[in-house]
């Protein structure tokens, strides 16, 4: 039987997420990751400095247009007003439930006391988690965070107590720390603890790489979902992959060179025409890179795609390059995994 989820009045079509990523989870990704098996897909984070609202970038991280419900945007900041502010401005935009960060580790966020930073003060956190939830009373609020600052200090069953205790209606944690940034191997035993003593949802994120690696957090943790990030680079597949897998216990077929061509395709063709041919280009080509990353010859495939400035020349460069892999087999081939040293979530078998 499929086991749902609710945040709010949202009930999810699965147990599956799309990680908020900075420069990726723009709405092309996370219409496709949702028509390939994500039950939702938070946004890249929004500035809630209300002087960056006109921008270029900050609009286009509010464009929902067209997009499947539910509508999440995560907003990222350390004042509590601006944050409220920040909420409500999103809420009028479309957003349908606002995700909060106190997860991210990049320095340029932490440094202004943003993001996981603020796990280092839990009465910034409270204020900050009261004035969003009271700000935007029409929709639910969700939190992103880490197990704590560093190992010595993972606070994460505080914050839960301080998220239930301001109205939050969902948890997500990636179970490493502030200081760990995406180095080790992400541990599930503070997201098990925390899901222990929760009476609201709680999301496990992490190196949730493989279908049965959800399998695993899911009973490993008890989480009630789980938040796939940088698996889903280049792979957006994966969403149908774990729910097929979750669903029935086997799995899927991997996709073949056609599809994954035409998936290819219809993303970047998305991406031309949310930013426009010349901003569009450029950020296809991190797209490309993920969706041929381990194919034989990507090397010199991608060291010609990044040089090349229009779309004419990206799309003729993509569809030769696919061709010559559909000559070569049914399916995509692989270069030797040991050579690459790639992790699990980019192998396919020949």
């Amino acid at each position: 039987m499929r086991l749902l989820m609710r945040i709010g009045t949202h009930t999810l079509r699965n147990r599956l997420i799309v990680a908020p990523m900075a420069g990726v989870t723009d709405r092309p990704f996370r219409q496709l990751c949702k028509k390939l098996g994500a039950g939702m897909a938070v946004s890249e984070m929004v500035t809630s400095n209300s002087l960056l609202y006109g921008s270029a970038k900050t609009a286009r991280r509010a464009n929902h247009e067209g997009e499947v419900n539910p509508i999440s945007v995560q907003i990222a900041g350390a004042d509590p007003a601006m944050m409220a502010e920040a909420a409500r401005h999103n809420v009028d935009r479309g957003a349908q439930i606002i995700d909060i960060n106190m997860g991210c580790p990049a320095k340029k966020v932490c440094n202004v006391m943003a993001g996981s930073a603020l796990l280092q003060d839990e009465v910034l956190v409270s204020r900050i988690l009261d004035a969003v939830v009271k700000a935007v009373p029409e929709v639910p609020v969700t939190l992103k965070i880490r197990t704590g600052w560093d190992r010595e200090h993972r606070n994460a069953l505080n914050i839960l107590k301080i998220a239930e205790n301001a109205g939050v209606q969902a948890l997500a944690m990636h179970g490493r720390t502030r200081a760990c940034a995406y180095t080790g191997d992400a541990e599930y035993d503070t997201i098990r603890a925390v899901k222990a003593e929760a009476h609201i949802p709680v999301i496990a994120n992490g190196d949730i790489t493989t279908p049965e690696k959800a399998q695993f957090v899911l009973n490993y943790t008890g989480a009630d979902a789980v938040m796939i990030g940088r698996a889903a680079q280049g792979r957006p597949w994966i969403f149908r992959e774990i729910d097929h897998f979750l669903t029935t216990g086997e799995h899927l077929p991997q996709p073949e060179v056609a599809e994954i061509h035409a998936v290819l395709l219809e993303h970047i063709h998305d991406l031309y025409a949310f930013y426009g041919d010349i901003t569009g280009v450029r950020v296809a080509r991190k797209h490309i890179s993920w969706y041929t990353r381990g194919l034989v010859g990507s090397s010199a495939f991608r060291h010609t795609m990044n040089r090349l400035d229009s779309v004419a020349e990206q799309l003729s460069v993509v569809n030769e390059y696919f061709a010559q892999a559909a000559r070569a087999d049914s399916r995509l081939c692989y270069e030797t995994n040991n050579k690459l040293n790639l992790p699990p979530a980019t192998r396919l078998a020949a």
